[in-house]
């Protein structure tokens, strides 16, 4: 199956924008928030420009009525995963809003050496959870932004932000292959499974290097493939499942298809 860029984005967008919906609603929303116009019986909704598709494929569990769905909990397998990365007191208190949105692989915080005052940007910050974390580290005279190109995530991360109470976390919508800051502003950049859903790795890798200063850390945890991506794993569920877009280790390592100079 070959799927172009636009495909690729749109599905990552809905994917993960229902994901943020889920998190942060418990009632029922309108359809086309969920990209749906019409409910058409219990396991499937059909979107405003194709066939019927199946609720989970937007993270909807049930409809209940002709203009509203209703968010799909998240499973407790789901919830031990995420919580699994780490540590119990760095997630408690956070709000659950982060975590229910959370969708990483990994705990970059744990590995980025994040020291006080230091400015750290997160590709890809879903609901905030590791900018909070961050924002632990880097103390008040530190700052942490946040860059995610899915406007529900962002709104999210902002009312997690303000439940939380902080004040040194940043939420801006955008794209981590044209992210907007200034040149080497950042001391550290970490990731949590996001750069795989990149289509233009080469731009995201640039960027994240024009907009770290001299002597900056970049810190990414992200899905990759051991050897050779198979064959036919291109579908934009895959994208949005973080398997398509997984980049061969020893391709990511030595630059040849994702060269960064």
């Amino acid at each position: 199956m070959t799927t172009d860029n636009d495909q690729i984005r749109k599905a990552i967008t809905q994917h993960y924008g229902a994901r943020a919906e889920r998190a942060g609603l418990r009632d029922a929303i309108p359809l086309e928030a969920a990209g749906a116009s019409a409910c058409c019986d219990d396991d499937c909704c059909t979107p405003a420009t194709s066939d019927a598709i199946p609720l989970d494929a937007v993270s909807y569990d049930v409809c209940c009525g002709d203009d509203c769905c209703v968010p799909a909990e998240m499973t407790e397998e789901e919830r031990s995963f995420i919580k699994g990365l780490y540590a119990q007191d760095e997630v408690a208190g956070l709000p659950e809003g982060a975590i229910e949105a959370a969708a990483g692989c990994g705990n970059p915080t744990a590995i980025a050496e994040i020291r006080a005052g230091e400015t750290v940007l997160d590709l890809g910050s879903g609901g905030g959870i590791d900018c909070f974390l961050a924002a632990k580290q880097t103390g008040r005279e530190g700052r942490v932004i946040g860059v995610d190109m899915t406007q529900q995530m962002v709104d999210l991360a902002r009312r997690n932000a303000l439940e939380l109470g902080v004040s040194n976390v940043q939420f801006k919508l955008g794209e981590i292959e044209d992210l907007p800051l200034a040149d080497a502003t950042v001391d550290v950049i970490i990731s949590n499974c996001v750069v795989n859903l990149s289509t233009d790795k080469d731009a995201t890798l640039r960027e994240a290097f024009r907009v770290l200063r001299p002597g900056g850390r970049l810190r990414i945890s992200d899905m990759v493939w051991r050897e050779t991506r198979p064959e036919g794993a291109d579908s934009v569920e895959e994208w949005a499942g973080c398997i398509a877009g997984a980049v061969p280790i020893p391709d990511f390592l030595s630059g040849k298809r994702y060269s960064i100079y």
